[in-house]
């Protein structure tokens, strides 16, 4: 398998022509009567026509355009492109997509996010959006969890983030565009929802649902964060007793790093 760059360097040009992409996952602890039980993680359900992922169950993302690299070259000076323009574009496509802002120093009303998500819609650059509310962004917020990437042209060179909304209810609406509906959910359920045929989840998507189960909190995140350093993940196509299964390499601190081929969903 080749060995490609590190997670804060883009693909080298000798590597797949692939595609930028950044995806962000919101922790929630619950409220109320289900105070105490695992966190919720907010997740979107994509529309059906989408080219990737049609129908699927996924966290909230999308790919980075070249404004949100404008906007991270003039927030993040020193930081590495690639990571911060990612940060940026998870931060706007969640805005976009769930009506939620997030990262943002100030505390952000719901019926301020509501005009900001219009204006981002109907302009889709981030940057006039901060000017327009005064809003500073605090991109720092956001976690580097993973980096999945397969290793094939036109393939999401995906960068995973985590963040801690804290507790309470905030108001989420479905783009209505891309995604059909949006819901909290714990991991561990979102498996047993895609078991049961409620939900389909796409190769990533699971193998992350299945390492995320197993944290009690956002600080349980970030402590098995600093335990595996962020490398790129390629998924890849292995062998075991005869049959052909899509696999991602040890040590990345994933509990199931595989299944089979033909049962497995890759969007």
């Amino acid at each position: 398998m080749t060995v490609y760059t590190p997670s804060n360097e883009p693909m080298p040009a000798d590597g797949p022509s692939v595609v930028p992409a950044a995806t962000l996952v919101i922790f929630r602890r619950p409220a109320g009567e289900a105070a105490g039980q695992p966190p919720e993680l907010l997740m979107v359900q994509r529309a059906r026509e989408m080219r990737f992922a049609g129908g699927a169950a996924v966290f909230p993302g999308g790919r980075v355009d070249p404004a949100d690299r404008d906007l991270a070259a003039n927030l993040m000076p020193d930081a590495p492109i690639e990571l911060a323009a990612a940060r940026i574009a998870a931060i706007r496509e969640t805005l976009e997509e769930t009506g939620l802002m997030v990262a943002v120093r100030q505390p952000v009303s719901a019926p301020a996010a509501a005009k900001a998500r219009h204006m981002l819609l109907k302009d889709g650059r981030l940057a006039p959006v901060l000017a327009q509310f005064g809003w500073e962004l605090e991109p720092e917020r956001l976690t580097l969890y993973a980096h999945w990437c397969p290793p094939w042209d036109k393939g999401f060179d995906t960068r995973f983030f985590v963040t801690d909304l804290g507790t309470g209810a905030v108001d989420v609406t479905v783009d209505a565009t891309e995604n059909t509906r949006l819901f909290w959910t714990s991991a561990s359920h979102a498996i047993d929802m895609a078991d049961r045929g409620e939900i389909s989840v796409i190769f990533p998507t699971r193998r992350n649902l299945e390492r995320l189960a197993r944290f009690a909190n956002h600080d349980d995140a970030l402590a098995d964060i600093a335990r595996h350093p962020v490398e790129r993940i390629h998924p890849r196509i292995e062998l075991v007793d005869g049959e052909e299964w899509l696999m991602i390499p040890d040590g990345h601190g994933y509990p199931v790093r595989g299944q089979i081929k033909a049962s497995a969903d890759r969007g």
